[in-house]
């Protein structure tokens, strides 16, 4: 399939070159003449809005890259922090049975304390009558 803008464009320069041939020679420019200088000037202003295009979508895609590197590299730490909190999580949760069991033995053992404190008070009684 022929590129039709570019036999466009490329007719377009040579009459351009043809006007350009007349200015020179110090002819007088015809409306047509003047039409086809003003086309030019369009098809080169739409040249630079289409390399800027160009530009601006290669920067988009660059990034979206980036942005799509930065993403993963979030997940991947979002990754870590819940296996972080996981094994926090269980490790506050063993010291918690810890804490558990150390509080049920302090029980006993203040249990126990109390009934000998009691049998002593009832020692003491005992030989004092």
């Amino acid at each position: 399939m022929v590129d039709v803008s570019a036999i466009t464009y490329d007719a377009l320069r040579v009459a351009a070159e043809h006007v350009l041939a007349k200015v020179r020679e110090g002819k007088r420019l015809g409306t047509e003449d003047i039409f086809i200088l003003y086309l030019g000037t369009i098809v080169n202003e739409l040249k630079d809005v289409r390399s800027e295009v160009a530009r601006l979508e290669d920067k988009i895609d660059k990034t979206s890259q980036r942005i799509d590197e930065t993403n993963k590299r979030i997940d991947e730490t979002n990754r870590r922090i819940d296996e972080v909190v996981k094994s926090l999580s269980a490790r506050i949760d063993d010291l918690a049975k810890r804490i558990d069991e150390t509080n049920k033995r302090i029980d006993a053992l203040q249990t126990t304390l109390l009934e000998i404190q009691k049998l002593l008070i009832e020692l003491v009684r005992s030989r004092q009558q």
